[in-house]
């Protein structure tokens, strides 16, 4: 039961909260070859959207967000977690973190289907380092 722990690069964009604008953005990026390891959305406000995205390569990203007139900002920080799914597949990981006195500011999380899952977990950037070390990059 493999899993690893990266740290990764996002870069968010508030977008109007609109029907089809998120696949309007992603249509852009898959034009260009951008291959996200992660993405996720969430409202902001009325009306607005925040979309975090975690390129397989920052440069491209940013090439591609300024031909479609995106504003990123970033890159920031956060950890993805992947491996195979089982009960408590992530229970040591947060109980390092907590062990460490770190506070998980936000997560998001799927399992594929075919046994595995990826998580993507947020600290504050004053632990970061804590963090890191806690959970072993």
């Amino acid at each position: 039961m493999s899993q690893t722990v990266r740290i990764v690069k996002y870069f968010y964009a508030e977008i109007g909260d609109t029907p089809g604008e998120g696949r309007r953005l992603l249509e852009h990026l898959s034009e260009k070859g951008i291959n996200l390891v992660a993405m996720t959305a969430f409202p902001i406000g009325k009306g607005r959207s925040q979309i975090d995205f975690f390129p397989a390569s920052s440069v491209q990203l940013q090439k591609a967000a300024e031909d479609a007139g995106l504003d990123l900002i970033g890159p920031k920080k956060a950890f993805l977690i992947q491996g195979d799914d089982r009960i408590g597949a992530l229970h040591e990981h947060l109980l390092n973190l907590a062990n460490a006195g770190v506070n998980i500011y936000a997560a998001n999380g799927v399992c594929d289907g075919s046994g595995r899952f990826g998580y993507v977990l947020w600290v504050s950037p004053e632990d970061f380092d804590k963090a890191a070390n806690a959970l072993g990059v």
